[in-house]
């Protein structure tokens, strides 16, 4: 088949799992290699999806390096390997798709966009709900101001477990929120907040946030960094503001039973929630305002909206865009590097709160815009 692309998939844990299912289904893509250090892994993946003999399965990284043709690489790693392999595969001359997030630093991140430049090469982040049909709609009905004049966002995003050894619930869970209100909104926030709790990993004191562990392998935040962590934080609050003053309340716990998806926003004519955990109305557009009688206010024009979505797996959807940005030579427009650098820095931010006890944290302007594509 023309325009085929020869692609490796590394690592296949819980999540890189989906992403080689998702690979092999695409009618463009050839998985040629499968790299993760667990050897009971590659042989599970092997069996799961009756793997062709001629795909490489390799517990080392380098050897990749002699497969021939090789396009791109999809990389499921934990966070603190990004940087190395990513600078590593885009040297190589691989396209890369990685997980979220694309570092722990934002300098990091800097850097590999501009070397991804350099080499002529695609550099997207898998920040899924960006792909999300929910949330692809959810946009077009914020930016056609159907809600009216809007005054705030929430969001949720609870359950028990999996607890992580190399990260916070910070960096863990709210990534997903932060990227969805940025999308929704068109902006990016100009000032954030974090407050935060340890319970099972660390000293148990309000405002802490990131293990030693964290800061050791890689979790600094460039100028961010100047207090030292005292544990994993389980429980996180954040605040975000925006530019034009609008603020969105964020919670975030990974040790809390009530497993909850939820995310909305307020306006003057009604709210718009994104509830992830329903499945027969994830997307509601909840009509409703006041009208003044006196000095009362009385509720009017309430009705409820559920929202009709196109079909589609949103990693489906992800894999689909990576391998069209390659083939057109054009980044991504939702999910670039660069997009994935601005998410960072947002969390550097908030790691700087959280560990300053909530203290409000102005972003600097060196939050780097996404560049526009080349023509």
């Amino acid at each position: 088949m023309t325009n085929q692309i020869k692609i490796a998939v590394i690592g296949v844990g819980r999540w890189g799992v989906h992403l080689l299912r998702n690979f092999l289904a695409h009618p463009q893509v050839d998985v040629v290699a499968v790299v993760d250090p667990h050897p009971e892994r590659l042989a599970a993946v092997k069996q799961q999806f009756n793997l062709d003999e001629n795909v490489l399965l390799t517990t080392q990284w380098q050897n990749l390096k002699t497969v021939l043709g090789l396009t791109a690489v999809a990389i499921a790693t934990p966070a603190t390997t990004h940087y190395a392999l990513i600078k590593d595969a885009l040297q190589q001359g691989y396209h890369v798709l990685a997980e979220k997030p694309l570092t722990l630093d934002p300098a990091e991140c800097r850097e590999l966009c501009q070397l991804a430049e350099q080499h002529h090469l695609i550099l997207m982040v898998d920040h899924t709900y960006l792909f999300h049909p929910a949330v692809e709609r959810g946009k077009t009905v914020v930016q056609a101001e159907k809600l009216g004049d809007l005054r705030y966002g929430y969001a949720t995003r609870t359950h028990l477990g999996p607890v992580r050894q190399d990260v916070d619930a910070l960096w863990d869970l709210a990534i997903h929120d932060i990227a969805i209100f940025n999308a929704w909104l068109g902006q990016i926030p100009v000032q954030v907040q974090a407050t935060g709790t340890v319970w099972l990993q660390g000293a148990g004191e309000q405002g802490s946030g990131g293990a030693e562990e964290q800061r050791s392998r890689g979790a600094e935040v460039g100028s961010y960094t100047d207090s030292v962590p005292q544990g994993l934080a389980d429980l996180v609050w954040l605040t975000l503001t925006y530019p034009d003053g609008f603020q969105a309340y964020i919670h975030l716990c990974w040790l809390n039973s009530d497993k909850q998806r939820r995310l909305g926003i307020v306006g003057s004519l009604g709210s718009l929630i994104f509830d992830e955990m329903s499945i027969s109305s994830p997307l509601t557009l909840l009509h409703g305002e006041f009208e003044q009688q006196g000095n009362q206010f009385i509720p009017v024009n309430q009705r409820q909206i559920v929202l009709e979505l196109e079909p589609g797996e949103p990693l489906g959807r992800v894999c689909s865009s990576f391998v069209v940005s390659i083939l057109n030579n054009t980044p991504s427009e939702i999910s670039s590097g660069w997009v994935g650098t601005e998410l960072v820095e947002i969390l550097a931010a908030l790691t700087l709160s959280l560990n300053q006890g909530g203290k409000p944290v102005f972003l600097s302007d060196r939050i780097v815009k996404e560049q526009k594509s080349q023509e």
